[in-house]
């Protein structure tokens, strides 16, 4: 568990929004927000994209894991993320995606349109059956990268950013454990 506060969601009296956009820096506690925030839901699915390709990042995948505790189903899957959010989708859960920043690397990795994909899982997120939360690093604010692939993964992060915040009803940005809302559309309940 990090030493600095993050953001308690579940203090908030409003239901979970049915898409939520968590967005930040790195170690800005966007992802320990977004559970506590998902398990608002009473039950999630946590949807995580990244795998182990080394000895670090099987280290960052733990420590995520061990700050989670074992109230979560987890399910990886690095490259199919619309496919797996619709298997992961049920009406009495909650689904948090972390992180669509490792989903686009990978995509790009594997040679995939990640504006197709970007665009599938915008469309996707319009069909869904129970609130999602999806965590992203914003990787745009900081200096042009020097080299042309990382110019590309950066604007396509842009891009995915924009897509997904359209589709959002509620977009939270955090910086230094600070959560600031960007977006956040009001429920309407279904008429009786």
């Amino acid at each position: 568990m990090s030493a600095f506060a993050v953001p308690d969601p579940s203090r908030a009296a409003r239901p979970l929004p049915r898409v939520t956009l968590v967005l930040g820096g790195a170690r800005s506690g966007k992802s320990a927000f977004a559970e506590r925030l998902a398990m608002t839901a009473g039950r999630a699915i946590y949807l995580a994209t990244g795998h182990a390709g080394d000895a670090e990042m099987a280290a960052r995948i733990a420590a995520h894991q061990a700050r989670r505790g074992t109230g979560w189903s987890t399910l990886e899957e690095p490259l199919d993320l619309v496919e797996a959010l619709a298997a992961a989708r049920a009406p009495d859960r909650a689904v948090l995606v972390d992180c669509l920043t490792l989903w686009l690397a990978n995509l790009m990795h594997a040679g995939r349109d990640a504006a197709a994909e970007t665009e599938r899982l915008g469309a996707a997120l319009a069909r869904g059956a129970c609130p999602v939360v999806l965590v992203a690093n914003e990787v745009g604010l900081g200096i042009v990268p020097d080299n042309a692939l990382a110019r590309r993964f950066r604007d396509a992060a842009g891009h995915l950013h924009q897509r997904i915040a359209a589709a959002a009803d509620r977009v939270v940005f955090l910086a230094a454990g600070l959560a600031l809302t960007l977006k956040d559309t009001p429920i309407t309940e279904p008429a009786a």
